[in-house]
């Protein structure tokens, strides 16, 4: 566990369920149990406060030279903060996990740690959009360029764009809103090959769909906001590091993590081998900008971690019921699903999604931008509302709304057609979600 658990939840007297021994069902909703034997408390309470009183002269400073465990303050982490923190990593199978204010913090801070200033990174080209803002507007004005593979099963293509200042490969299990799947262990081969961290946006496919870190990947990020929480009330990211990438033998020196704070002084790769990528992230980038979780928020998260399973196995069979009943109405297109036997994505959702690829998709509604219209303006159950995740289904038009500052050339390339409609399925009962979209398609 990490070295910054508080001391009333290390001291507890009951263990915490391990990766060893217990299923998925049973760990999200044990994993990272602390009880405070002083109260006894069965639900991890809400920890309000900004700071933590020291012990003694010698351990306040210790707390900051990172050689002695205790909170420093609330901006890097808190009680409830670490709880999330502790059970999100424990399902993502990863060393440790920080957790931040958003999705795109979580990206941010992922990517920060390893690219500066004059260097680049190389990215799958479907991406949700406005991770691609991101790092066409943002990351460029920070002086970070970014390539994009369009084809990621073509080797060739990863090769050329991986250059001597690309220092790490990112991408999305399942990327919004196409479900164009990506094949994880092909692209771990790729960073293994050009010794690159592989960071993976595994939002959508949740550890309980597929997990990045068995398949090879460094570093795991989610907009917790979305399916780890599932209610729709409150906004939240998390990072995961896997702790497997060999950052020694790394095709590049990554400064936070390889150098040492002051010349002779040991790195944080030196001193915690296991957990250094974490350690960077969380002291140097998290702490340093400052995107901390509200405690509110990380309690949230944590409480919608423990029904993870049972809502995406709701999701996913949903989802699988509309996308079929969608492919054969006379006023859908097409449909973008990849649990379906027509999509090309097909054979590696088999393969690596045994449980379902998801529940966002996208179906092109006849008629273009005014079918689209038409077809939102109809809806009653369905919300039409940004958003992806949620107990309850969305709808949305990306052409007008997430990817409206794209050019068209680039919208058109990256699918995004004017009847396309990005879905995202709930759990409510599928009958009454098709009766909504049956009323509404009726008027395109």
């Amino acid at each position: 566990m990490s070295e910054h658990d508080c001391p009333s939840e290390r001291h507890s007297a009951h263990a915490e369920p391990q990766q060893a021994g217990y299923g998925f069902n049973t760990r999200q909703i044990h994993a990272g149990e602390r009880v405070n034997p002083a109260a006894g408390e069965r639900i991890a309470p809400i920890a309000l406060t900004a700071g933590y009183r020291f012990d003694s002269f010698a351990d306040a400073r210790d707390r900051f030279a990172g050689e002695a465990d205790g909170l420093v303050y609330s901006r890097s982490r808190n009680p409830s903060t670490a709880f999330a923190e502790r059970r999100i990593a424990n399902l993502e199978g990863g060393v440790e996990a920080i957790t931040v204010s958003s999705g795109q913090a979580a990206i941010t801070a992922a990517l920060l740690t390893v690219v500066q200033a004059g260097e680049r990174f190389v990215s799958t080209a479907s991406i949700y959009s406005g991770t691609r803002t991101l790092f066409g507007r943002t990351f460029a004005r920070f002086g970070i360029g970014v390539d994009y593979v369009w084809d990621p099963t073509d080797d060739a293509a990863w090769d050329a764009a991986i250059g001597p200042d690309t220092r790490a490969i990112y991408t999305e299990t399942i990327p919004n809103p196409l479900c164009d799947l990506v094949d994880i262990e092909h692209l771990a081969r790729v960073a293994e090959r050009h010794r690159l961290p592989l960071i993976v946006d595994n939002t959508i496919g949740t550890p309980y769909l597929i997990r990045p870190a068995e398949l090879g990947a460094h570093v795991v990020v989610h907009s917790a906001t979305k399916f780890l929480s599932g209610h729709g009330a409150a906004v939240s990211g998390v990072i995961v590091d896997a702790g497997t990438f060999d950052w020694a033998g790394a095709a590049h020196e990554y400064p936070l993590i390889t150098r040492g704070p002051r010349p002779g002084a040991p790195s944080l790769l030196d001193r915690f081998p296991a957990t250094a990528y974490a350690r960077a992230a969380r002291e140097q980038v998290v702490n340093d900008i400052g995107p901390a979780l509200s405690p509110l928020n990380a309690f949230l998260l944590h409480q919608g971690v423990e029904t993870l399973s049972l809502r995406m196995d709701r999701h996913v069979a949903n989802a699988r019921a509309i996308a079929e009943w969608l492919s054969g109405h006379p006023a859908i297109d097409g449909v973008a699903y990849a649990g379906l036997p027509d999509s090309p994505h097909y054979g590696l959702a088999q393969r690596r999604y045994p449980g379902g690829p998801g529940s966002v998709f996208a179906a092109t509604v006849r008629g273009g931008a005014a079918g689209a219209a038409r077809f939102l303006d109809g809806l009653r159950l369905i919300s039409h509302m940004t958003g992806i995740g949620d107990v309850r289904s969305m709808a949305l038009h990306p052409g007008t709304t997430t990817h409206l500052g794209f050019s068209e050339e680039l919208r058109l390339r990256l699918g995004i057609t004017p009847g396309l409609i990005r879905l995202s399925i709930g759990t409510e009962d599928a009958a009454d979600l098709i009766a909504d979209l049956d009323r509404a398609l009726s008027a395109c």
